[in-house]
């Protein structure tokens, strides 16, 4: 696997190992074509940005791979912008730029050099539906490269973008709802292959409420920003059913804080009848 300058260099560290060659910014693709195995029964796998993608990764990669029928796979990881440096337009920027000429697609430009097999993930955190496509990729029948092109905006620059704005609708006395992710600690068995394939800075351990046992817990930290990977990495890799979604609504209207009310007696009536049946005060 042939790594590339940029964020996502990060992923050759724990806990995902990925990327054995580093040769420069946009040579991703290039540096797959050394790994590239005449027997095609392992396709090397390059990851780049799309930064390094404009910066010459189109020619010296994606050109080259095309010219000489590399059987590889390329990812190319589209955040419409230079993520890596501050958040910089470039050519596929989808914004409108008074002074650059933007929205320029990633997919027609592989096309346009030679690229017969490409797909474009509009959502990446959908992992099972990632690795489908990885799987489709790694064993199709086309000749020369196979292009992904991974679309996810910067969670970091996401978040800095929004949060003024969810401050000023909050201060402004509207409706705003945030989605966070949990680990029920009842259901957790303490396992913590939800962190190790994750690698989340928000998921991290816990102490763990049982008294009976002494290791911790995964928990989720305030500092969750609500993409879903850890969720999704849990039932992709079918881990368990300890995580769970909830919504924090601020500023709630009359009809939020009815439902509730509704939820929370309904809640409690199942509790209480669980609590009868455990006490013997009900036929199970």
């Amino acid at each position: 696997m042939s790594a590339d300058i940029g964020c996502h260099l990060f992923s050759i560290n724990a806990p995902f190992n990925i990327g054995a060659t580093t040769m420069g910014y946009g040579l991703g693709s290039a540096g797959a074509a050394a790994l590239n195995g005449k027997d095609g029964k392992k396709r090397p796998i390059a990851i780049m940005g799309d930064g390094g993608f404009w910066h010459n990764g189109l020619t010296s990669g994606v050109g080259n791979a095309v010219f000489n029928e590399n059987d590889q796979l390329l990812v190319i990881v589209d955040n419409a912008y230079s993520a890596a440096t501050g958040g910089q337009d470039i050519l596929s920027s989808k914004a409108d730029n008074p002074l650059r000429s933007t929205k320029h697609s990633i997919e027609k430009a592989v096309r346009g050099v030679g690229v017969r097999w490409s797909r474009t993930m509009t959502n990446t955190f959908k992992v099972d539906e990632m690795r489908d496509l990885f799987k489709e990729a790694l064993t199709s029948t086309e000749k020369g490269p196979k292009v992904i092109i991974a679309q996810s905006e910067c969670t970091l620059n996401r978040t800095r973008r929004e949060k003024p704005l969810i401050a000023k609708r909050i201060k402004e006395g509207k409706r705003v709802v945030r989605e966070r992710f949990g680990v029920d600690p009842e259901t957790c068995t303490g396992d913590h292959s939800c962190i190790r394939i994750s690698g989340c800075p928000s998921l991290t351990i816990g102490p763990n409420p049982d008294p009976m046992r002494q290791d911790p817990i995964a928990t989720v930290l305030n500092s969750c920003v609500g993409c879903g990977l850890c969720g999704e990495n849990a039932h992709a890799a079918a881990l368990c059913p300890s995580f769970y979604r909830t919504e924090i609504i601020t500023n709630p209207s009359r009809w939020d804080r009815m439902k509730t009310a509704i939820r929370s007696r309904y809640i409690e009536f199942l509790q209480h009848g669980v609590e009868r049946r455990l006490a013997g005060l009900e036929p199970s």
